[in-house]
C-alpha cells in the first residue's frame, strides 16, 4: 500500500484519487487474504464481481482502474482490461406538452417565444438556432439550411405558423435573433432559466430538453422512429431510440398514478 501511495504521489495525482486507489487494494488484499505478489487476474475478477450488485456502475469502473493501476505498476503484472457493466446513462428530461405550453407563455419577448417554439417543433440543436440566418429560410417553402453539431449542414422544415412569424423579423439584422454576430448559446440558457423559474418549473431547463421533449412528443404521437431520426439528424438508429425508453417510463409513471 504505502509503495502504491508513493507511485500514485509520483504522478502527480490528487490526493481523491489517491485516497480512492489505496482503498480499494486494501479491500482487494483484505477480499483474497493472499500475499499481494501471489495474486493472479482471477483474484482481480472475483473482487471486482462483489462490487456487481451493491455499488454503481461509476465506482466499479473506479475500482477496475485501481486494480488494474496496481497490478501493472506495483505487481508488474499488466492485466489489461477486465470487463465491467457500462455504466448507465440517464434518461433525458422531457417536459410535458403543458409544461412547453407554459414555457412559451411566460418568454417576455417575442424574439424569446418563437426562439423556444422553433426549438421545440422543429427539434434544432442550440448551436442550429444561434446561427440561423432569414437569409437561410426559404420564406415560401419554410425549409431552412441549418449548420450544428460538428458543422454539418442539414435542411428542416419550419411549420407554416413560425413560418409566418419569422416573415415578421427585421431583414437588417444578419441572425435570425441577434444582428451582427450569433447569440451565445449561455445566452438561450439563461433566458429558460429566467423563465422556468418565473413559473416555478422543478424539471430542469436546457436546449437540449426542447429538442428531447420533441422527440418523445413525436414518438407519443405515433410518429415512425426512422422518421424522427431523420428530423433529428442522427447518423445512427440507436441513438434515437433512445426515446423510446422515455415514452415507456412515462407511460409506467402514467399508470402508477
Amino acid at each position: 500500500i504505502e509503495e502504491l501511495k508513493i507511485e500514485l504521489q509520483l504522478e502527480g495525482l490528487s490526493k481523491y484519487t489517491i485516497r480512492n486507489y489505496t482503498s480499494i487494494i486494501e479491500k482487494l488484499l483484505d477480499h483474497t487474504k493472499k500475499d499481494p505478489y501471489d495474486l493472479g487476474v482471477q483474484d482481480a475478477k472475483s473482487f471486482l464481481a462483489t462490487l456487481i450488485n451493491s455499488k454503481a456502475r461509476s465506482t466499479i469502473a473506479l475500482a477496475a482502474s485501481a486494480v488494474r493501476y496496481f497490478y501493472s505498476e506495483i505487481l508488474n503484472m499488466p492485466i489489461g482490461r477486465i470487463k465491467i457493466p457500462k455504466k448507465e446513462k440517464p434518461l433525458p428530461e422531457v417536459l410535458t406538452k403543458a409544461e412547453i405550453d407554459k414555457l412559451i407563455s411566460a418568454a417576455p419577448t417575442k424574439k424569446s417565444k418563437l426562439m423556444i417554439k422553433l426549438m421545440y417543433r422543429t427539434g434544432m440543436r442550440v448551436s442550429e438556432i444561434v446561427n440561423l440566418k432569414k437569409a437561410d429560410i426559404d420564406l415560401d417553402t419554410g425549409r431552412a439550411r441549418t449548420k450544428g453539431k460538428g458543422s454539418v449542414v442539414r435542411q428542416i422544415l419550419i411549420p407554416p405558423k413560425l413560418l409566418a412569424e419569422i416573415k415578421t423579423f427585421s431583414d437588417e439584422d444578419k441572425y435570425l435573433f441577434s444582428k451582427k454576430h450569433p447569440m451565445s448559446t449561455r445566452n438561450i440558457q439563461k433566458i429558460l432559466y429566467r423563465i422556468r423559474k418565473k413559473i416555478n418549473l422543478t424539471k430542469k431547463i436546457t436546449p437540449h430538453t426542447l429538442r428531447h421533449s420533441y422527440a418523445t412528443h413525436l414518438l407519443e404521437d405515433g410518429v415512425d422512429i426512422r422518421v424522427i431520426q431523420a428530423l433529428l439528424g442522427h447518423k445512427n438508429l440507436a441513438t434515437t431510440q433512445i426515446y423510446t425508453k422515455v415514452t415507456d417510463t412515462l407511460l409506467k409513471q402514467a399508470e402508477n398514478n
